[in-house]
């Protein structure tokens, strides 16, 4: 019978938008992310970026490598910053940690010092068009340009994924990498996110299975409920200019909810549906999962939230593993980490992936 449902969800869906028909099972919706970001692997070619840094007990290393050789011929390389004790022996967990839009690896500085102060390694890189990705732009500049210019690409020509999409392959090299590592151990890799490092978070780390534990901050939602019910303009407000770039591309007088329709199914295939928050999510299980998120945050609206967290809680229940999820929704908070979400997830992430 499932082979049977499996050929009928196949048949239809080419036939329909991915918003417009149920969302693929978990499992297939796993299948299809994978197979969707898959590109041709290169050597990790992995070079020592800067000269190690100890201090106060904590040893500093600049490092990048090689995620992907793209269509240009040129070949991707990530930077990297990890913190850990100068002084450690064996092999220590890890936690990568994500920086929200506009963001750097360095701007999460302090959250590595205090994972590497806990005995974690810590581990930040930059995301796609992004601190030493961006070219010299500011902020989230280089980044806009580029979701701008994936919305442009003609249809059937080679393009890329700025938003989210590409970074979640150099998360999935970083795990890669970090199995390689001497002194981390590979079986213990967690990921911790902020805002778009939070949705690059429960992107990469429900997929991979080499995850460990997950902290998604500030960036579990559900797309398809915010455009549903016209709660997008946060969202949009994050990219805005790429936004009205569409909006009059598509004749539109202003970004709308079609403009978010027709953006986000361009750039971010399959986000309203097979790859939506509340459906992948549920593959993390039984895994330990910690959620945080503002009940008042316009980016990654409440009710979307309790969307995602709902289909996890069902998802672990069903796992026997409910005390490994940790979700919470702070009132009166908008699109901010609370300093007691900050702490409880950074013990979270510790007590799992200290515990044998």
């Amino acid at each position: 019978m499932r082979t049977l449902a499996l050929l009928a969800v196949a048949l239809v869906a080419p036939l329909l938008p991915a918003q417009d028909r149920p969302p693929l099972a978990p499992a297939d919706a796993k299948a299809a992310f994978l197979k969707l970001l898959d590109r041709p692997r290169v050597p990790a070619d992995v070079r020592e970026e800067q000269v190690p840094d100890t201090r106060n007990g904590l040893a500093y290393q600049a490092w990048s490598f090689a995620s992907e050789k793209k269509a240009d011929g040129t070949v991707e390389r990530v930077p990297v910053l990890t913190v850990r004790p100068a002084k450690a022996e064996g092999k220590l967990p890890a936690v990568i940690v994500l920086h929200g839009t506009g963001g750097t690896k360095e701007g999460v500085t302090s959250w590595l010092e205090e994972f590497a102060k806990k005995g974690v390694v810590g581990v930040a890189i930059d995301a796609r068009y992004h601190g030493a990705r961006s070219g010299g732009a500011k902020g989230s500049a280089a980044y806009v340009a580029a979701v701008t210019r994936a919305w442009k690409t003609p249809a059937g020509r080679p393009m890329e994924h700025p938003f989210y999409y590409d970074t979640v392959w150099d998360l999935w090299r970083l795990v890669d990498v970090l199995q390689d590592t001497p002194g981390i151990d590979g079986k213990r890799v967690g990921m911790l996110g902020i805002s778009m490092g939070g949705i690059q978070t429960w992107l990469a780390a429900s997929v991979d299975d080499r995850v460990a534990v997950a902290a998604p901050l500030i960036g579990v939602q559900s797309f398809r409920w915010s455009l549903e019910n016209d709660h997008w303009q946060g969202r949009a407000r994050t990219i805005q200019a790429a936004h009205d770039v569409a909006a009059k591309d598509l004749g539109e007088p202003g970004v709308n909810g079609r403009v978010c329709r027709e953006l986000w199914g361009k750039v971010i295939p399959g986000i309203t549906s097979d790859f939506d928050c509340p459906n992948l999510l549920r593959l993390f299980a039984p895994r330990p999962l910690f959620i945080a998120n503002g009940a008042d945050d316009p980016n990654c609206p409440a009710e979307g939230a309790r969307i995602a967290i709902a289909a996890a809680r069902d998802a672990y229940e069903k796992a026997g593993a409910a005390d490994r999820l940790d979700a919470r929704i702070a009132e009166g908070v908008a699109h901010a980490v609370t300093p007691e979400h900050r702490a409880a997830a950074v013990a979270f992430c510790v007590r799992w992936l200290s515990a044998k």
